[in-house]
């Protein structure tokens, strides 16, 4: 039984701080407040200056405070950006000098543990541990090895690591804000957990998270993460694009790219349709086909390098499911672009979690594709929810512990024996 409680998730982007509280109620989520702001102190999701983004995430928690009427003390948030890496750890362990004995859950904790310990190093924090497969005696890539005998059981374990100074920084800048890590999540896995559902977690899956700096490329099999690839490109590649072939500014050219920015066949646009810029004190016109050509030449190099990086992992008829998230979807023409380049059907990543669909649905503020915006949000409130984990930990007594501990021990003991 769970507290009445919240879930807050703040999303820190190098373009946007996204953050949502969730009102919790005996483990399930009955509301949510929403509140987004420019960011600032964050590039390529590395802090550059922590000053400018503790006054960031004061600014948008007080503003949630206000909106939910939530007493906000811990915060569940992301990390991304090129401070994340990746590896397989690999661990043998026996279990029985002679003979085979049946595989107990004790047993994949010791195998997982020992995988963890030899994958770990001084310098980089382990924030995921994900189990790709388990070899048995007589069977490799097995999934769930509890109840099967073995004389020996070895583990695949998929380890997502962030450089630990940086996460030390993060953690500073949010407690130099007033508040507390509870949980901390690589922003691409998190916000997997928002878009895929059953249907979506069989086969091979692609997941392309693109932000405005940074796009992140996971790769799913039947449910399992078998690969993280991080890019160093993202929305802001287009907005740059203008910035230097028109030679205007970052915001001018951010307002023109969402305005008149449309991705593909330029033949459509009327070849004297032109767009007055204001530059210094002047207006000058531009034409939108102009525009429309260098947003579809910045387009088409974003998805190209995106297909080649997926294709290095996988053939591209084999995949079952492409999904794409990140408001970089909301400029006219992209997810057609996509869909051109790597030759297979592309999704939108939507809400697969009923209740927060429906609460988001209602949310008239989040009409159309605008719940793009706080999908990593969403992501994190859902992992939170699976893993029940909320708020403040559930009221249970150690001694109940101790004795739930002594039950598991004697039906694994029974497994073994009989």
């Amino acid at each position: 039984m769970f507290y009445n409680s919240y879930i807050c998730a703040i999303d820190i982007g190098s373009n946007k701080i996204a953050a949502t509280v969730a009102k919790v109620k005996r483990g399930r989520c009955e509301n949510l407040f929403f509140e987004v702001m420019p960011s600032r102190g964050v590039k390529e999701g590395v802090i550059i200056d922590a000053t400018e983004l503790v006054t960031c995430l004061t600014k948008i928690i007080k503003r949630l405070k206000t909106k939910s009427g939530l007493k906000i003390k811990f915060i569940h948030t992301n990390f991304s950006g090129k401070d994340i890496s990746t590896k397989h750890s690999h661990a043998i362990i026996p279990l029985a000098e002679r003979g085979n004995k049946v595989i107990t859950s004790t047993d994949i904790a010791h195998a997982n543990e020992q995988a963890r310990i030899l994958g770990s190093s001084l310098d980089e924090e382990i924030m995921h541990v994900i189990p790709s497969s388990y070899t048995i005696d007589s069977k490799s890539n097995v999934i769930n090895p509890v109840g099967l005998y073995s004389h020996r059981l070895e583990v695949d374990l998929y380890l997502v690591s962030a450089r630990l100074s940086s996460l030390q920084s993060l953690s500073r800048v949010v407690s130099q804000s007033g508040y507390e890590i509870k949980e901390l999540s690589f922003s691409g896995l998190a916000t997997s957990k928002a878009v895929f559902n059953k249907e979506e977690r069989r086969g091979i899956s692609v997941f392309c998270d693109i932000g405005s700096d940074v796009t992140e490329l996971l790769l799913f099999k039947d449910g399992l993460l078998q690969d993280i690839q991080i890019l160093p490109l993202g929305g802001s590649s287009l907005t740059q694009q203008l910035c230097e072939g028109l030679k205007i500014n970052y915001e001018l050219a951010e307002d023109i790219k969402r305005s008149y920015g449309v991705i593909g066949d330029i033949s459509n646009i009327p070849e004297n349709k032109e767009i007055l810029v204001k530059k210094d004190e002047f207006y000058k016109p531009i034409k939108q086909r102009e525009v429309s050509q260098m947003v579809s030449n910045s387009a088409r190099l974003i998805c190209t390098q995106i297909k080649e990086i997926v294709e290095r992992k996988v053939a591209l008829h084999e995949i079952d499911h492409f999904v794409i998230a990140g408001k970089t979807l909301l400029t006219d023409g992209f997810i057609e672009m996509m869909e051109h380049v790597v030759g297979i059907p592309v999704h939108i990543g939507r809400i697969s979690n009923p209740e927060i669909a429906v609460i988001v649905k209602e949310n008239n503020d989040l009409s159309g594709q605008k719940y793009l915006t706080y999908l990593t949000c969403l992501g994190m409130i859902c992992e939170d929810l699976e893993s029940k984990t909320v708020g403040i930990l559930p009221l249970v007594k150690p001694a109940q512990n101790l004795i739930m501990k002594a039950v598991n021990r004697f039906k694994e003991t029974y497994q073994e024996y009989f």
